[in-house]
């Protein structure tokens, strides 16, 4: 046998093998073949495809097979938000009313106004940071500033200011709520739009030992307590909590904290 009828003869072997596996993988995706509701391929095609989790699922199309199959949420994307929300709901023949946007909000006003502790030289990451001894910051509770946060939001809303403080572009904030997850002091929270005043403080420190490390944290003095005429405020653990149900905005908190705690929303 001569070499050209050698390869020929290989040529045909392995072409006929490369046939025989064809075929077999055609009849096994035909055998095999999951079935998918066409439901839910069209609610995938309204979604966002940003298969940031948000949801609570493992990507968008973990969500659509959630909602096609086990009742997950139609507004459970909040990226996609109320429009989305309002497409899958045609598709599942359901009714969908718009809830209030809700914003990432920063509940601490330290930055610059603390203390820090030591010099701290290392990776730019607040975790990195808060493995030293609770963190460079006098207020162990407050913002380490190195932005975390910034670098976990996928949609480029989060910035860090000069305050040293994460600032929310509302504009591009898709209240996916990635950030607030990513912070190790859970400084960031979700708030309604219509919730306007807010302590922006996060210590459970005695008065004296916040007044050491901190300009303008809660001392828990109680005069926004014993000042506020809805009740809408208690001091618990050395820190006010305000019962946004209760407040009206009406500011005498504001105006009446002696370390300017206390702020309304959009009101330096």
């Amino acid at each position: 046998m001569n070499l050209t009828t050698l390869l020929i003869q290989s040529v045909a072997v392995l072409g006929g093998l490369g046939l025989a596996v064809g075929v077999l993988l055609i009849v096994a995706s035909r055998k095999f073949k999951v079935e998918t509701n066409p439901l839910v391929d069209e609610i995938l095609s309204v979604l966002p495809n940003a298969n940031c989790g948000a949801c609570g699922y493992a990507g968008c199309a973990d969500f659509a097979q959630r909602v096609v199959n086990e009742g997950a949420p139609i507004n459970g994307c909040p990226v996609g938000g109320f429009e989305i929300a309002k497409q899958i709901g045609g598709i599942m023949d359901q009714d969908v009313s718009e809830s209030e946007k809700q914003y990432p909000f920063v509940v601490c006003n330290g930055g610059v106004n603390c203390i820090n502790r030591f010099e701290y030289v290392g990776m730019e990451d607040c975790k990195a940071v808060m493995m030293l001894s609770d963190g460079e910051k006098g207020c162990s509770f407050g913002c380490m500033g190195r932005g975390t946060c910034v670098r976990a939001c996928p949609f480029g809303a989060i910035s860090i200011g000069e305050d040293r403080l994460p600032h929310v572009n509302k504009n591009l904030c898709t209240s996916c709520g990635i950030c607030i997850s990513s912070c190790p002091n859970n400084i960031l929270v979700f708030a309604k739009e219509s919730e306007k005043v807010h302590v922006k403080c996060r210590s459970h420190d005695k008065g004296k030992d916040v007044k050491a490390v901190c300009n303008v944290g809660c001392i828990a003095c109680k005069i926004c307590e014993k000042n506020c005429p809805e009740q809408a405020i208690t001091v618990t653990e050395f820190l006010a909590v305000i019962d946004q149900s209760k407040c009206t905005a009406c500011g005498i908190c504001v105006e009446k904290c002696p370390q300017h705690t206390i702020h309304i929303r959009g009101v330096l």
